[in-house]
């Protein structure tokens, strides 16, 4: 049997990597490598005759691959130049007043900002017009990133002029953005949107409507599982489906479109149609898509990755696709070299590669085994996408997914009903409202399992190997899966392979997963590792706890509770309202029972005791003072601290932090807050060191060097925690604070170099369990 054909492939690989290098070198640079290249390639050309004919193929792949890296860099030189044309450069560098004329480039995107600020929306769009004071008005074609502070950016549809007013900001580098925008006032519109863009606009509008009735889970999901519309949904649970592989299910990609003509295929194949056939419904559904999902620069990309893999799936001649899906790569590149660092057009291409290189074979050999063949390709086709992409998702998270191809597996028989029942209710919103929820109603049974895929395949234990991270991670896990999927053509190293395999994987497992170890045993507090911030846990009995702050975004706390498996949360307490220690509430409350919420009579910043009371709800935010008290499951809590309000000082919200005392499994923990050396001093003085003794001591402050020195002596403790961001911009924490703790006896751990960190009372005094993992800045 022939092998694939990867004639273009070298060529669209050289092309691709040189478009990379060129997007962050200056336009000499990249000029003078795409003139060595063609040099090089019309030297080589020249001796190609004089060797023999099984060299000279060598020769030629040679050729076609600096003739790729020279068009690539040289096609990349002249968008960058065009990027940093002038004047608008000098603009930018001067950080000028503009007005501008723009067409939006694709669907706006919120940014959350601090509790109780409103988000920012991030739209790209194409400048037209650039006007400024003492500039003669510029008439150009380059891009530009908004950063739109008004929530009427937020209803833009792609394909609309816009007129705003703002200031130039200096883009980041590494795409074709010339500037960034900042813009405080709504758009201007001009005109209308392209009547396709409404079109769509009508259609996706219309599936969020007849998805409200659901519940949350099932209706954040929907629309982004059939048009990749993920303003609904969930942040923990589009997590979840990150952590289990099934990200592609809700993005707009190569692998999305391909798996949506899967359907189409299989459907069409049933009635014994022809290649031409099944081809020409397929081309029909193909554009009934893009135009669902809005026909936006990444969907009509989606959609000739997902074109290409049809070719190879309809025929069933991939080696036709092939050169197909290499010319397809030179030509997106060359007309957008910006693709060459999107990482969703990475993975649109690597997930159509593994559909044309390995799921025919896969599905072949499951067939000559017997497997049915409806079967057999239902299991081959996400499982060749996921091994294609496992290398780039690997560098990208830094770990690998042990459960991402048996939940790839186990939501395929849930996603053609899903997804077909969501596109007839988008299709039918307009003319039948009441139909569509009923359709959205019947699709949500089959969305709720893939809910319940992504939500326990993120609670495997362990369920994600560590691994490096960024490139040298994404070329060793590739050339790990190339020597896996060789060697596994001979039976006998197949087997091999297997074994090897099996046993590497369960001894890379921590040996968490064969004793379970976090939490540990007879743990008194977790310091939960939330980068720049604070969120600490007490225990209150098995699944129930004591949380004390949130920590500055959702995501790590929300991890850190469900690590320690916490489900009811008895009383949240917040020690002051800075964003660091309350940005994350939301992820708190995230699918757990909390009865009550605490925090102090001190209600600056106004902001963050706002995004508190709206996260608790219907729970009352009771403000509590010295001498409050709590106690359940063998926990009692005291408030000792701030003695009385505290104005004038070096930061009045910091001073007025609650400062807790827990005790614990006959143990002491002391959680001063961000108490800094007035409120501290303060307490020592009204209270005495007796009050203030503690066997575990939370650093205040991230280890600030706002501390006062009697305060830390007084306390002794024989644990202090810190908990504090890598390589934060604030130099926390204070080495010579560090330094006295420790010369006094206390054994310091940190929450940057090892993680969440748990106190633990043990027959010999206290312990410190690590769990590692520290998050990235």
């Amino acid at each position: 049997m022939a092998g694939p054909d990867l004639r273009l492939a070298g060529f669209a690989v050289a092309i691709w990597l040189s478009a990379l290098t060129a997007l962050y070198l200056p336009v000499p640079a990249s000029a003078v490598i795409g003139a060595s290249a063609f040099v090089a390639a019309g030297v080589l050309a020249l001796t190609v005759a004089r060797h023999r004919p099984s060299m000279r193929r060598v020769l030629w792949v040679a050729v076609a691959i600096l003739v790729g890296a020279g068009t690539g860099a040289v096609a990349t030189a002249v968008r960058v130049g065009v990027r940093e044309a002038e004047p608008l450069a000098t603009l930018v560098r001067e950080g000028r007043g503009v007005r501008v004329e723009a067409v939006v480039r694709d669907d706006p995107r919120a940014v959350s900002g601090s509790p109780g600020m409103p988000p920012t929306y991030l739209v790209a769009v194409d400048l037209r017009r650039v006007e400024a004071d003492d500039h003669a008005p510029m008439r150009l074609s380059v891009r530009a990133l908004v950063l739109g502070s008004d929530p009427a950016w937020r209803s833009l549809l792609p394909g609309q002029r816009v007129t705003a007013a703002g200031k130039l900001l200096a883009p980041r580098g590494g795409d074709l953005r010339a500037a960034v925008i900042s813009v405080r006032q709504a758009p201007i519109l001009v005109g209308r949107a392209p009547w396709i863009q409404r079109a769509a606009g009508t259609l996706r509008a219309g599936l969020q409507r007849a998805c409200e009735p659901l519940p949350d889970d099932a209706g954040g999901l929907l629309p982004g599982l059939v048009v990749g519309d993920t303003s609904r949904l969930d942040p923990a649970l589009e997590d979840d489906f990150r952590a289990t592989g099934l990200t592609h299910l809700v993005a707009v990609s190569g692998a999305n479109v391909a798996l949506i003509l899967g359907v189409v295929v299989f459907a069409v194949r049933r009635t014994r149609a022809g290649p031409l056939v099944t081809a020409l419904v397929c081309v029909m559904a193909l554009a009934g898509f893009v135009i669902l999902a809005r026909p936006s620069p990444s969907v009509v990309r989606a959609a000739a990755m997902g074109a290409i893999a049809l070719i190879g799936l309809a025929s069933g001649r991939p080696r036709a696709a092939l050169p197909a899906l290499g010319a397809g790569v030179a030509i997106l590149i060359l007309i957008d070299p910006e693709l060459a660092a999107d990482v969703g057009f990475a993975l649109s291409v690597l997930a159509t590669g593994g559909l044309l290189l390995l799921a025919p074979v896969w599905r072949d050999a499951l067939r000559r085994r017997g497997w049915p063949s409806g079967v057999a390709e239902a299991l081959a086709v996400p499982a060749a996408a996921q091994v294609a992409c496992g290398p780039v998702v690997a560098g990208l998270s830094g770990a690998v997914s042990l459960v991402a191809v048996p939940a790839n597996l186990l939501v395929v028989p849930a996603i053609p009903p899903a997804t077909l029942l969501g596109v007839g209710a988008a299709v039918v919103s307009p003319i039948w409202p009441g139909g569509a929820e009923f359709l959205a109603w019947l699709a949500h049974w089959p969305v709720k399992w893939l809910v319940l895929v992504a939500t326990n395949g993120a609670r495997v234990p362990s369920g994600a190997l560590p691994w490096p991270e960024g490139v040298p991670g994404a070329l060793l896990l590739a050339v790990i899966t190339v020597a896996l999927l060789v060697a596994a053509r001979r039976p006998l190293v197949r087997k091999f392979a297997a074994i090897v395999a099996v046993a590497g994987v369960l001894g890379a497992l921590p040996v968490r997963v064969l004793a379970p170890g976090w939490p540990p045993a007879n743990w008194v507090v977790v310091v939960c590792a939330v980068g720049q911030g604070d969120a600490i846990v007490l225990p209150a009995g098995t699944g129930r706890a004591v949380v004390v702050d949130a920590g500055p975004e959702p995501n790590a706390v929300d991890h850190c509770l469900r690590r320690l498996g916490v489900r009811q949360i008895v009383l949240f307490v917040v020690s002051h309202f800075h964003a660091d220690h309350v940005g994350g509430v939301a992820g708190v409350f995230r699918g757990r029972d909390v009865r009550a919420v605490v925090g102090p009579d001190w209600p600056e910043p106004t902001g963050g005791r706002s995004a508190v009371v709206r996260a608790a709800g219907p729970v009352p935010v009771h403000e509590v003072g010295p001498g409050w008290s709590y106690a359940v499951g063998g926990l009692e809590i005291t408030v000792i601290g701030p003695f009385e309000p505290l104005h004038g000082t070096n930061s009045d919200p910091n001073n007025n932090s609650l400062v807790l005392r827990a005790r614990s499994l006959g143990r002491t923990v002391l959680l001063p807050g961000d108490a800094e050396t007035e409120e501290q001093e303060e307490l020592l003085e009204h209270l005495g060191a007796d009050a203030i003794r503690a066997d575990v001591l939370k650093i205040a402050h991230h280890g600030s060097a706002y501390q006062s020195p009697r305060f830390l002596d007084e306390i002794d403790p024989a644990v202090a925690l810190v908990s504090v961001g890598r390589d934060n911009d604030y130099g926390h924490p204070n080495a010579a604070l560090l330094t006295r703790l420790v010369r006094g006896g206390t054994r310091v751990m940190r929450t940057d170099e090892r993680g969440d960190l748990a106190a633990v009372a043990t027959g010999r005094g206290l312990g410190v369990v690590a769990r590692g993992d520290p998050p990235e800045p």
